[in-house]
C-alpha cells in the first residue's frame, strides 16, 4: 500500500496582489494531482492550508473541485484537515473542505478524528493555536490510544513543532505521541523528513513559494509532495519534486556596475517561459533612488512580472546589516513586552491574537478570547500558569486592559 502526502497548497493566494501568481499556485496544484495519479497511489493525505483563506474564491474552489474529481475518477480518495489559513475560529463554523464531502473528500475534524483505510488507521486534528495546547495534547493522547489497536497508523497534523519551527511553535517534540508509523504534517513550508518514534515524520513543504524567504529551500529541496510506501516494516518516503511555473531571481548589483549587472540578468531570463519576479538589491547608490529605479524598470520592466528593489546608499551597508541582524520582529517585541506580566498563557494569547488581527480575522480573534476566558476564568477566579486560584474577582478587567494596551 502506498499513498501521497502533500500540504500547504494555499489555493487562491494572490501573492503581491498579482493574478498571475494566483494562477501559478493553481497550475502547480494541477501538476501535483496529475503526478499523483501517475504514481497510482491508494489514497492521498492533505495536511492543511489547502486554501489560502477560510473563505476561498470561486476560482480556488473550482480548481480544487477539478483536482478532487480527477482523483475520484482514478479511484483515489483524499483525506484532509484544516490548517490555520483555512480554519474558522467560531462556534458552529466549518472549514471550506466540508463543502466537498459529498464529492468524496474525507474531512478529519475534532468531531470525526479518524478513519480506517484497509488496515491503516488514519487519525488527525485540524490546526490548534498554541493558546489551546492543553486541548490539543489531550486529543493527541486519545488518538494515540486508538492507534495502538491497529497494525499501521498515520497521524495527520497542521502544527509547528519546536524542533523544526523555531520561535513560534504550538507543540514541543515531546508532546507528539511516538506510536504512529507515519506523521503526515503540514504548516512548515520547507521539506522535513526524519525518523521519529516508530516511523517517519514528514513535512512535505508548500507546493509553491509562498514567501520569498522560501527561495533558498526551494533551490535546495524543491517544491512538491511525497510518496509513502507502507509495505515494509517501516514506511519508505520518496520525494517528488514539481517545477514551479515562475522563477524568482535574486541579485545583488553594485551601482557603479549597474549596466553589466542588468545585462547579466537579461541573459539569465531571456529564455524563460514566464516572466520572473526580480528581487534586486542595489548597493553603494550615490544618486536619487528614483532615478536608479527608473533605469532598472526601463531595462527590465517588460521582461519581468514584478521588480522588488532594495537600495543601500553608499556607506550604509554595514549599518543596515547590523540593524537587520540584531533587531526583533513584532512578535518578538510583543513577547518581550509581556514578560513583565509573568504569565505564559497571557503572552501566548496576545501572540495568537496578533496573528489573527494582522490578517483581519476579527471573528476568529473574538472566539479566541472567549475560549481563553472560558479556560482560565472559572467561577470568577483567574487561573494563571503558576498559581491557579490566587487572584481576585477584579483581575479579568485588568488583564483585558493589558490586552487592549498591547494590541493598540
Amino acid at each position: 500500500m502506498k499513498f501521497a502526502h502533500l500540504a500547504d497548497t494555499h489555493l487562491g493566494y494572490r501573492q503581491f496582489g498579482l493574478i498571475e501568481r494566483e494562477q501559478d499556485f493553481y497550475e502547480v496544484f494541477e501538476r501535483i494531482i496529475d503526478r499523483i495519479i501517475e504514481e497510482k497511489v491508494d489514497f492521498v493525505i492533505h495536511s492543511g492550508d489547502l486554501f489560502e483563506t477560510a473563505r476561498p474564491s470561486p476560482n480556488a474552489l473550482l480548481v480544487f473541485q477539478k483536482g478532487l474529481l480527477k482523483l475520484k475518477g482514478a479511484g483515489i480518495p483524499m483525506f484532509s484537515i484544516a490548517g490555520n489559513h483555512d480554519s474558522v475560529m467560531r462556534k458552529k463554523s466549518i472549514p471550506p473542505q466540508v463543502i466537498f464531502k459529498k464529492l468524496g473528500l474525507k474531512v478529519i475534524s475534532p468531531i470525526n478524528t479518524n478513519y480506517v483505510f484497509g488496515d491503516v488507521f488514519i487519525g488527525g486534528l485540524p490546526y490548534y493555536p498554541a493558546s489551546q495546547s492543553k486541548v490539543l495534547k489531550s486529543k493527541l493522547a486519545e488518538l494515540s490510544k486508538k492507534a495502538a489497536h491497529h497494525e499501521k497508523s498515520i497521524l495527520v497534523l497542521h502544527q509547528g513543532i519546536d524542533k523544526y519551527f523555531g520561535y513560534q511553535y504550538e507543540l514541543e517534540i515531546g508532546d507528539v505521541p511516538d506510536n504512529f508509523d507515519y506523521y503526515a504534517l503540514g504548516h512548515i513550508h520547507k521539506y522535513v523528513h526524519e525518523s521519529f518514534g516508530n516511523g517517519k515524520l514528514v513535512y512535505p513543504g508548500s507546493s509553491e513559494i509562498w514567501k520569498t524567504d522560501e527561495i533558498n529551500d526551494y533551490r535546495e529541496n524543491g517544491k512538491g509532495f511525497v510518496i509513502v510506501d507502507f509495505d515494509g516494516p517501516k514506511p519508505s518516503v520518496k520525494r517528488i519534486k514539481i517545477d514551479i511555473p515562475r522563477e524568482f531571481i535574486i541579485r545583488s548589483l553594485n551601482y557603479n556596475d549597474l549596466e553589466s549587472g542588468i545585462a547579466a540578468i537579461k541573459e539569465t531570463i531571456k529564455d524563460f517561459d514566464k516572466k520572473p519576479i526580480l528581487d534586486l538589491t542595489i548597493k553603494d547608490v550615490e544618486s536619487d533612488t528614483s532615478n536608479v529605479y527608473e533605469i532598472i524598470n526601463d531595462e527590465l520592466g517588460d521582461l519581468s512580472l514584478m521588480i522588488r528593489p532594495r537600495f543601500i546608499m553608499a556607506g550604509e551597508e554595514l549599518i543596515e546589516e547590523t540593524i537587520k541582524n540584531d533587531s526583533l520582529g513584532p512578535k518578538e517585541l510583543l513577547e518581550e513586552q509581556l514578560k513583565s506580566y509573568g504569565d505564559e498563557n497571557v503572552t501566548q494569547l496576545a501572540i495568537d491574537l496578533y496573528d489573527y488581527l494582522s490578517k483581519d480575522k476579527l471573528d476568529e480573534s473574538g472566539q479566541l478570547i472567549k475560549q481563553f476566558f472560558n479556560e482560565f476564568y472559572s467561577n470568577g477566579e483567574f487561573k494563571t500558569g503558576e498559581a491557579e486560584n490566587e487572584t481576585s474577582q477584579e483581575e479579568p478587567e485588568d488583564v483585558q486592559t493589558t490586552f487592549n494596551e498591547v494590541l493598540k
